[in-house]
Parts: C-alpha cells; sequence; structure tokens
C-alpha cells in the first residue's frame, strides 16, 4: 500500500486533553483536538491536512444540507498493556465507506489517503485514546457533498473528514425492543445496505415514538411486508434459537454488512456454533418466546459490541428473555473480542492494526 502522501499538520495551542474527565465519559460528548481533512476538486482527492478540531463554515445551498449526499463510517482505536495504539478492522471499514459512496454517487476514497490520514490522526491524539478497561476512542470518518448549487444532481466536490473522541460503554444495561410493523428502515432496492446518514434520520421518529412506550430501541421488519426480522436500532441483530444462530442476510441490500456482525459470525463458527444467515420471521420469534427456545437475542455493531437484549415486544405483549449463563455464547464472544481489541489475545484473522 503506497503511504507517501504528503499530510500537513496544523498542531492545536490549546488541548482540552486535561479539563477532560476520562472516568465519566460518555458516548459521543467530547472530541479530541484534531481532525484530518481532504478535499475533491477537480476530479481527484488533495490537500491533505491535519488540524485543529473546529466548526465548519458552509454555504447555505451546500448540497448535503438540502439533498444530503453523505456517508459516514464508525470504528474505534484501544491501548494495549504496553500503551500500543491498536485499530479494529480499519481496512473493513474504509472497503464499506466506498461500497456506501458508490450507491450515493460519491468519488471512491483511496485507500491509502484513507489509512495514513487515520495513522497519523492517531499519532497527533494518541493521549485521547483511554486507558481505563472498557474504554476506547471512537473514530468517526465520513464524506460529504460540498458544491453550492441548489440544482439535484451529484456534487462535483466533497469533503472527506475523519474525527474521533473517548468513549466508555454504549449501554451500560441489557436493553428492551419492540417489533416495528409499520414503519420501515430500508427497502429492497433502497439505501439500506450504505452507511448513508438519511437512513438514519428517517430512523428517528419510530424509535422516539418506541421509546415513549418505555422501550430503547426497535425490531427493524422488511418494508414489503413486516414479516421478516432486519436489523435491532442501528446494529444489526442476531438470536440464538435451539442452538443455532440466526441473523438477517446482507444479501437484499436492506441490510448493513456490519463489521462487528462479521466478526461474531468468523468467532461463532469456530466455536463449533451452527450459523443460519436467514431472515427470521416475526412469527418464527413469537413461538420461539413462547416455548422458550429462544436462547439469546442481541444487537452487534462498533459503538456496543454487543447489546445484550432482555426484553422483546411482539404486538401487544411483553417477553421477557430468560437470565443467561455466564457462559452463554454473547458473553464468550464479547470477552473474545475485547480479548483481541486490547492486545491480550492473540489476532489470528489479520484485525488489528498497530499504529
Amino acid at each position: 500500500m503506497n503511504t507517501t502522501i504528503d499530510i500537513q499538520i496544523k498542531q492545536t495551542s490549546q488541548s482540552k486533553l486535561q479539563g477532560t474527565d476520562f472516568e465519566n465519559l460518555s458516548f459521543g460528548q467530547v472530541m479530541s483536538d484534531h481532525m484530518f481533512v481532504a478535499d475533491y476538486k477537480n476530479g481527484e482527492w488533495q490537500d491533505f491536512r491535519i488540524e485543529p478540531y473546529a466548526p465548519l463554515s458552509l454555504n447555505p445551498a451546500n448540497a448535503t444540507l438540502h439533498y444530503g449526499q453523505s456517508v459516514f463510517e464508525g470504528l474505534k482505536a484501544y491501548k494495549d498493556e504496553h500503551n500500543n495504539v491498536l485499530i479494529f478492522r480499519p481496512d473493513a471499514n474504509q472497503q464499506r465507506l466506498n461500497e456506501s459512496a458508490d450507491r450515493l454517487c460519491i468519488p471512491q476514497l483511496p485507500e491509502e489517503i484513507f489509512m495514513e490520514g487515520l495513522r497519523k490522526l492517531l499519532a497527533v491524539d494518541r493521549d485521547w485514546i483511554p486507558n481505563k478497561p472498557g474504554c476506547s476512542l471512537y473514530i468517526r470518518p465520513f464524506i460529504f457533498a460540498t458544491d453550492d448549487y441548489l440544482g439535484i444532481r451529484p456534487s462535483a466536490t466533497y469533503k472527506f473528514m475523519i474525527f474521533t473522541c473517548p468513549v466508555g460503554h454504549y449501554y451500560a444495561k441489557p436493553v428492551s425492543v419492540k417489533v416495528e410493523t409499520k414503519y420501515t428502515r430500508a427497502a429492497e432496492g433502497g439505501t439500506g445496505q450504505a452507511k448513508a446518514a438519511g437512513n438514519y434520520a428517517g430512523s428517528l421518529y419510530p424509535a422516539q415514538i418506541a421509546q415513549k412506550q418505555g422501550y430503547d430501541q426497535l425490531l427493524w421488519t422488511d418494508g414489503k411486508n413486516h414479516e421478516n426480522i432486519e436489523e435491532s436500532g442501528t446494529m444489526n441483530v442476531m438470536f440464538i434459537i435451539n442452538n443455532t444462530l440466526i441473523t438477517a442476510p446482507t444479501s437484499k441490500g436492506t441490510i448493513l454488512k456490519g463489521i462487528t456482525r462479521d466478526s461474531v459470525l468468523t468467532l461463532a463458527k469456530e466455536k463449533g456454533l451452527k450459523v443460519s444467515e436467514r431472515f427470521l420471521t416475526v412469527t418464527e420469534l413469537k413461538e420461539a418466546l413462547e416455548n422458550n427456545t429462544l436462547q439469546e437475542a442481541f444487537g452487534t455493531g462498533t459503538a456496543a459490541t454487543i447489546a445484550h437484549i432482555y426484553k422483546i415486544n411482539v404486538g401487544d405483549t411483553d417477553y421477557d428473555l430468560p437470565e443467561k449463563p455466564a457462559d452463554s455464547f454473547s458473553y464468550q464472544v464479547l470477552e473474545t473480542l475485547d480479548a483481541i481489541k486490547y492486545g491480550r489475545q492473540e489476532d489470528t484473522h489479520g484485525w488489528i492494526t498497530k499504529v
């Protein structure tokens, strides 16, 4: 991989580091000191720089503000016991960013720009990576259109940025979810497979309704008949029924190709757990809840890694899941992933990039 791109670095004169309470980190509240920026114009990415984290100045006619031509990623960096900086699967995030970009007519971002920008940014802000167990540095790469033009067409100019924030646990306790059978997160032929900003905007209203009803998140169903379980909130979702792990396939274009999802499936197969990538119907889910064959349900994603589900609402009925033993799969796989991410266990999959 070519890593010879020239990145100009301008460091802040007023670091926020000393004023940050690393003992009480809320997700996405405190941003690190710097950000990586690149601009796309005249048909190429250029002007690579690291500069102090600061607000952007945008023209009111900015294309993204009106037409949502924006994609993003999320990944994390960790520190091992020797103070080395470890990034979990950044190559997969870079590839998925470009897949999302394709769907929204955004130009491809070369791997060397993504990786070298990320490496240099983490080198500058490595002191922002928490040493506390369970904490990490959340990394947000994103691309958005920058044309100042109200006509509806793909923008000719874009900005790619990476900024970071130290974070603690996303979900501190298991969550309750409700099967959603009215609103739709994604439909075949849409943008469900892309990590597009607009996907998340459209999910806020139905999620807010569920939260007012006392649930933490939704179990999204398909847009045609609301018969198949697709995702949970902003995460992929998995169920273990009769010792088989079931999760929705990504082949229909409505499911995000989660990197944590892929990692969990890899480890599940290695542990000898039967895996079935198919849609679980709402009817099957209800039956499994009623006859006590649903052993585990959990979301998988970058922010939480594993979000344990303790209650599921189907129709007008709440079902409490049985308490999981300490050796249940979701606990084991979370422990294994954390051990790999923090360098406590050998990485046999090539998932870790050391800075």
